[in-house]
Order: C-alpha cells, then sequence, then structure tokens
C-alpha cells in the first residue's frame, strides 16, 4: 500500500485544535532560534555529522528581528507543524491497525518525506500554473479564497491560501541549503525510517546514501519475486534501483551505481562521496563537494579537482542523453505540460476524449 500525504505543503489548512499547540512557539527567535535548536539536536542524535557547519541563513530571508509582522510569521509556522502533527496521528492510525489485525511483525513499513522544504511564495512569484488552477477558487460551501501570502491575514482556515515561505523552509532544511526543485543537499536529502519487526530486532542508525528508486528494488527482492523484461509482450525499463536488503538484516551496505538528479535544469550525480551539482544546467557553473567532510555544501573543491569535474560530468551527459533529460527551460515546441495549450491556458479531456 502507498500512502501519499499533501500536507505538509501549500496550502496551509489546518485543524485549530492543531494550531493552538504550536501558536506562539516560534515567536521568540523564530528562524534563527529553530535552525540552531534543530542543527544542535541533529547533531546530538548523531543524524548529522557534528564537523558539518550549518549552512547561512538564505540571503532572502531577512534576520528574524528584522520580521515585519513576527505573530503572523509565527501562526505560518505554527499552522504547517499543525500539518505535521495531523499527519503523524495518520500515520499511526495505520500501524495501530496493522497491530490490531496482527499483520504488524511481517509487514514492512517505509517512511520518507518529501524532497525539500518547501519554499515557494505561490501567485506573487509569478507561477503561470498557480494563477490559472487557483483563479475563481472557493471553499466547498462557496466562499471565495483569499490568494497569496497576505500579511495580516492568518493562515489556517479554508478561505486562505498561503504557504510558509523560504524563511520557514529553511528551517525545515535545517542544517542543508536550497529547498525543493534544486539537487543541492536541502532538496533532495530526506529522512527515511524503515519499520519491519520481524527482521529489524533492534534500532539503528546508518548513514549509507539510497535513492528512491531503490525502494521498489528493495521490496521486490523483501518478496523474493524478481522484475520481468517485459509485460504484454513489450519490453520494460529495466529496473535501476538497488537493493537495500542486507542493511535491514544488519548487514554492511553501500550503493554501486551513481546516482542522478535532474530538476527543472539543477543536476546533480553522486559517486561514492562525491557530489557535482549544479543549478539550472550548469548556467551557474559546477560546484563539487565530498559529501563525507562537507554534506552542507559550504566547500566548493570544483577548481581544485578539475579533472574530476570533467569525469564526473561526462558521466552526468551520459545519463542525461540515456534518460532523455531535455535542456531547461523546455522548448514548448518540443514539450509542454499535460494539459497545457500552446498559450498557457488549460483543457480537460471529456468522456471521449474530447478537449474542453
Amino acid at each position: 500500500m502507498y500512502v501519499a500525504y499533501t500536507a505538509p505543503h501549500w496550502p496551509l489548512h489546518a485543524f485549530e485544535e492543531d494550531i493552538a499547540r504550536y501558536q506562539g512557539q516560534y515567536r521568540q527567535g523564530g528562524w534563527d532560534a529553530a535552525r540552531t535548536a534543530r542543527h544542535e539536536t541533529l547533531k546530538d542524535l548523531e543524524i548529522v555529522s557534528s564537523h558539518w557547519d550549518i549552512s547561512p541563513r538564505d540571503e532572502d530571508a531577512p534576520p528574524w528581528h528584522e520580521a515585519a509582522d513576527p505573530d503572523w510569521e509565527d501562526r505560518r509556522m505554527a499552522v504547517y507543524a499543525a500539518q505535521v502533527d495531523r499527519m503523524d496521528q495518520g500515520i499511526g492510525r495505520i500501524l495501530a491497525k496493522l497491530r490490531e489485525l496482527d499483520l504488524e511483525d511481517n509487514t514492512l513499513v517505509i517512511f520518507l518525506s518529501d524532497n525539500g522544504g518547501c519554499a515557494e511564495f505561490l501567485c506573487e512569484d509569478g507561477n503561470r500554473i498557480d494563477r490559472v488552477f487557483l483563479r475563481g477558487l472557493t471553499t466547498r460551501d462557496g466562499r471565495p479564497v483569499q490568494m497569496g501570502n497576505i500579511p495580516g491575514l492568518m493562515p489556517g482556515a479554508d478561505d486562505t491560501y498561503m504557504s510558509y515561505d523560504v524563511p520557514w523552509a529553511n528551517v525545515s532544511t535545517t542544517p542543508f541549503r536550497r529547498y525543493k526543485r534544486w539537487v543541492h543537499e536541502g532538496g533532495i536529502a530526506t529522512p527515511c525510517i524503515v519499520r519491519w519487526p520481524a527482521t529489524i530486532k533492534q534500532p539503528d542508525l546508518t548513514h549509507a546514501p539510497a535513492q528512491i528508486i531503490d525502494i521498489t528494488a528493495t521490496l521486490i527482492d523483501a518478496a523474493g519475486a524478481s522484475y520481468p523484461a517485459e509485460y504484454d509482450g513489450h519490453a520494460i525499463t529495466p529496473l535501476e534501483g538497488e537493493s537495500f536488503l542486507s542493511l535491514l538484516t544488519g548487514r554492511e551496505w553501500s550503493r554501486e551505481k551513481p546516482m542522478y538528479w535532474e530538476h527543472e535544469g539543477n543536476a546533480a550525480i553522486r559517486i561514492g562521496p562525491w557530489k557535482l551539482v549544479c543549478e539550472t544546467s550548469g548556467q551557474g557553473g559546477w560546484e563539487l563537494y565530498n559529501m563525507d567532510e562537507d554534506r552542507t555544501e559550504l566547500n566548493d573543491l570544483a577548481e581544485r579537482e578539475k579533472a574530476r569535474v570533467q569525469k564526473m560530468e561526462q558521466r552526468y551527459r551520459e545519463w542525461a542523453d540515456r534518460a532523455d533529460v531535455l535542456p531547461w527551460p523546455i522548448n514548448p515546441d518540443t514539450w509542454k505540460f499535460p494539459g497545457m495549450n500552446q498559450d498557457g491556458t488549460f483543457y480537460m479531456r471529456g468522456q471521449h476524449g474530447h478537449m474542453i
């Protein structure tokens, strides 16, 4: 079974009883204090290495003492925290049901979060898709929804539509750089919790890097199954993930193949401890980091390791060609959003495939 929660994300919608548990908790010290506290906790729990320095506050986030409306900012993060709380409650209900049905011991549960904090502003950042999809939005009982991050208008109710913005997303990705949509660690690093009582006898923490495509391979391996080479007479794309089942049984494991990423032109490749990364298809230049020593990506080694950069970039280009990665921005003559007309408007398909 696959369960995909759409919150915590945006819009910031939560129940008042959940919000009340967090209202005011972010008022003192704001995002600056929250980032520092989270970093210290992560180090104490040995989730991140103590020698990885925290990334600087995002340049688009002001110091907390300069926040124009601290009460509103506190409320935004309180609603976001309430969304996390309600999600946790839902996950707890699933686990309780497994226990009730006596399925707990032999059920493999994998939890991981979305890829990085969501730093989008919404409509006010010029997002064409948001403006089209959300135009004239109303609540289920017909009330108009006030769109956008409007200072002073408290989020949480169904007649608001807000995000928590760059400063709080910067908290969510502590101690890393960047956010969802980028492929620096703040946009791709996600905690992963695996629970399988019949197999995992003792809690443990591992830092072996894996990629989401490895989950499918692991589940197939755990089930004793095999991935087919064809379906209904047609060859299908081979499985590229690698099973990390041995980690769950207490053995050593490391990924053999490189890991690749591309999203809206942001690109990266990781081979062992080395990660080559750039923003928008190299327009800002390739950056090279040693993840063992500097996972917060503060010490760019590209100038010192030019030969390694060249070799890794070539590996990335070969993968991008094989995986049909297109240059960004996408040429609208060759690609467009599903349901998007050439002028940026949208259509739906009716019962017989007619465009509406």
